[in-house]
């Protein structure tokens, strides 16, 4: 593995994503869509896989919140969603596990360990299941968008499955 390619590949995937998240966004519910997020944690888990992943997109809400361009809810969701999406693509090899992965990893589990984590950390009191239509509109939007520049662009797995 080229060391230089792989932090490369990283860097780019993290400056898409915070820069994507500005340039594509919609409201959806009492939390906004950023699909673009949901697209770069798909391509990462591929093309890098979870442990990665899961570094790009802590990177990518790093960023955003010191930018002050998005909110701790970043976190959880992201990187539960890089990381199922990751471990659904290593275990099975197919893109479309990848884009399963980050659905229901952010989608359904994310939009739950935030409730929590909203209470604690943000003061908020919101509802179990609060965050779960606006996770899964941005996750399944992201995914695809993910998954439809897979399906474009040959893409070389810079980790390789065993």
């Amino acid at each position: 593995m080229n060391r230089t390619r792989y932090l490369t590949t990283i860097a780019m995937l993290v400056a898409i994503g915070t820069l994507g998240a500005q340039l594509l966004w919609f409201p959806a519910g009492i939390a906004k869509a950023y699909p673009v997020q949901h697209a770069v944690n798909v391509i990462a888990a591929v093309t890098l896989g979870p442990g990665p992943a899961i570094i790009v997109a802590f990177m990518i809400g790093l960023l955003r919140n010191l930018l002050g361009l998005g909110t701790l809810l970043a976190f959880p969701g992201g990187m539960i969603g890089a990381l199922l999406a990751g471990v659904l693509y290593w275990r099975f090899g197919k893109n479309l596990a990848a884009v399963i992965g980050e659905m229901v990893g952010t989608g359904i589990i994310g939009a739950l360990v935030c409730v929590p984590f909203s209470i604690v950390l943000m003061g908020s009191s919101v509802g179990v299941f609060a965050f779960m239509p606006s996770f899964l509109i941005s996750s399944i939007t992201g995914a695809l968008i993910g998954w439809f520049v897979l399906s474009r662009v040959k893409v070389k797995a810079l980790v390789q499955r065993t």
